[in-house]
C-alpha cells in the first residue's frame, strides 16, 4: 500500500470520527436544551432558560457546520468556479444573526422581569444547571480535537466553554435562592449571559461580514504589501492591488506589476520572489499578477498574465 494512500484512508477515518464526534455532540446539546427549558418554566427560572436557548443556539452552529462542511466539499462546477467553501459563511452568518437575536429577546425579558418578580425553585435550577455544565465539558471534549484546526469547530468549542462558565453561574444563582432567597440573582445571571451572547454574536459576525464584504484581511496592510512588492528588484510599481479572503483559511491577491526594462528577462524570477513573499509574510495562497513592461504601462498594455500559486 503506498504512503499516500495510507495517508487518505487515515484523513478518511479521522473524517468520520470528527463527523461522528459532532452528531454526538448535537444530540447531547439538543436533549440538553429541552431538559432546560422544561426545567426554566417549572421552576421560573429565566436564566435557566436563557442558558437553554444558549445552548440551543451552539446546537444549531454544530448541525450548521455539519450541514455547511458537506456543501464545503463539493468541486467547482461551471456555475460555482470558486467552489462552495463560502457555505460555511452563509451558515455561521445565519446562525450569529440568530445569537444576536437571542441576546436582544433575553436582555428585554430581563428588564421585563425586574419589574414583574416571579417566585423561583432553586432546587430545580440547581439541579439542571449541574446536568447541563456535565453536558457543556463532555461537548468541549468531544469537539476540542477538531477545534485545533478548524475555525468553525473552535467557535463551536469556545461556546461549549462558555456554556460551561454560564451553567457555573447559574448554579451559584440558584443555591442563593435556595439558602437567602436572593432572586434577583436569577435576572442578573439573565443579562451577564445575554450581554456575553451580544458580545460574542458582534465580535464573530464582524469577522463573517469582512469576508463577505471581500474585505482585505485584518491582519494585512494594503499599503505594507505594495511596499514590499515594490522593493524586489526590477519592479518599479505595484498598482490595482486588491486582496480578500475567499473563506477563513484562503487569501487572494490580484495586482498591475511594472518591470523596468532591465527586468525583462527575468519575469519569471520576479513571479517566483513575489509568489515567495505573498505566501510567507501575508499568507497569501493564490495570486493573479499582470505584468507590464516600463515602457507601456502608460497604456496599460499588458505582456502577460500569470496565476500564482504556492509551493
Amino acid at each position: 500500500m503506498s504512503a499516500s494512500h495510507t495517508h487518505n484512508h487515515h484523513a478518511n477515518i479521522d473524517e468520520t470520527n470528527g463527523v461522528q464526534r459532532l452528531i454526538l455532540a448535537l444530540f447531547v446539546n439538543l436533549v440538553l436544551t429541552v431538559v432546560q427549558v422544561i426545567g426554566g418554566i417549572i421552576s421560573g427560572s429565566l436564566a435557566l432558560v436563557a442558558d437553554a436557548l444558549h445552548n440551543f443556539s451552539d446546537a444549531a452552529a454544530l448541525l450548521i457546520a455539519l450541514i455547511a462542511r458537506k456543501w464545503a466539499e463539493k468541486p467547482a462546477d461551471e456555475n460555482r468556479t470558486f467552489g462552495y467553501k463560502r457555505a460555511e459563511l452563509i451558515g455561521a452568518m445565519i446562525n450569529l444573526t440568530t445569537l444576536i437575536l437571542i441576546g436582544i429577546y433575553l436582555l428585554f425579558e430581563a428588564v421585563m422581569r425586574v419589574f414583574e418578580p416571579e417566585p423561583i425553585a432553586g432546587w430545580i435550577v440547581v439541579i439542571i444547571a449541574c446536568v447541563a455544565l456535565v453536558v457543556d465539558v463532555i461537548t468541549a471534549v468531544l469537539t476540542y480535537a477538531m477545534s485545533k484546526d478548524s475555525f468553525n469547530i473552535r467557535a463551536a468549542f469556545l461556546h461549549n466553554v462558555a456554556d460551561a462558565l454560564s451553567s457555573v453561574a447559574v448554579i451559584i444563582a440558584g443555591t442563593l435562592i435556595i439558602f437567602y432567597e436572593w432572586y434577583i440573582v436569577d435576572t442578573i445571571c439573565t443579562f451577564l449571559i445575554a450581554g456575553y451572547v451580544l458580545f460574542h454574536g458582534y465580535i464573530e459576525i464582524k469577522s463573517v461580514i469582512r469576508i463577505l464584504m471581500q474585505s482585505v484581511p485584518a491582519d494585512i496592510d494594503i499599503n505594507e504589501v505594495t511596499k514590499r512588492l515594490e522593493e524586489i528588484e526590477n519592479i518599479k510599481e505595484v498598482h490595482h492591488l486588491h486582496v480578500w479572503e475567499l473563506n477563513e483559511h484562503e487569501r487572494s491577491l490580484e495586482a498591475h506589476v511594472v518591470i523596468t526594462e532591465s527586468g525583462h528577462q527575468d519575469a519569471e524570477i520576479i513571479k517566483g520572489q513575489i509568489k515567495d513573499i505573498l505566501y510567507e509574510s501575508f499568507h497569501i495562497s493564490h495570486s493573479t499578477i499582470e505584468f507590464e513592461y516600463e515602457s507601456q504601462s502608460e497604456n496599460n498594455n499588458c505582456c502577460d498574465n500569470s496565476i500564482i500559486t504556492p509551493h
